[in-house]
């Protein structure tokens, strides 16, 4: 049952990525416009897109929302483990124990917070003024739903480490 779940959820995560991919292609699009428009002279075209840089920061942020969780799935996130390859396996299963916990405690803190903020800007109405007028909750309210998604994935982490080998994770290990 929960072999099934986790591996729907890492369908869902690989869907997510998929779309983070999309939108990279979408923001190249974007700037690879505004920088045609704004050396080829076109008659009754703009000269750039004014949006552009703007558009660009949401989508960057956007992207890192959609593809961290599935990033921390394949166990290619930043990960410094070069002492827990060289301590006792069992030590070394401890701390990945340790470090798991401190990910969902952090996962569960932001996700807090960040709903919070999410709301209280929702709730203000609360806007952004740059060259584009948009409200500041649809910037915030990504965050709390990656963080619950990387929540998850820590749960599943932590589920597979206490199935595992007692010893360090072998998934995206810099020393060989």
């Amino acid at each position: 049952m929960i072999t099934s779940l986790s591996g729907i959820y890492g369908r869902m995560l690989s869907s997510l990525a998929l779309v983070g991919c999309a939108i990279l292609m979408a923001m190249m699009f974007i700037i690879v416009g505004d920088v045609a428009l704004r050396n080829l002279a076109v008659p009754g075209w703009p000269q750039g897109l004014a949006w552009s840089n703007e558009i660009s920061e949401l989508m960057l942020y956007l992207i890192t929302m959609c593809v961290a969780p599935w990033l921390l799935r394949q166990g290619q996130h930043i990960r410094v483990d070069i002492l827990l390859q060289a301590l006792p396996p069992r030590l070394a299963w401890a701390f990945e124990w340790v470090g798991d916990v401190i990910g969902l405690a952090c996962c569960a803190v932001i996700a807090w917070y960040g709903t919070q903020a999410a709301w209280s800007s929702y709730v203000s109405g609360a806007v952004n003024i740059k060259t584009l007028v948009t409200p500041e909750w649809w910037a915030l309210a990504p965050l709390p739903v990656v963080f619950v998604l990387l929540g998850i994935e820590m749960l599943f982490r932590m589920l597979r480490l206490l199935r595992g080998v007692r010893g360090p994770r072998h998934d995206a290990v810099s020393a060989s």
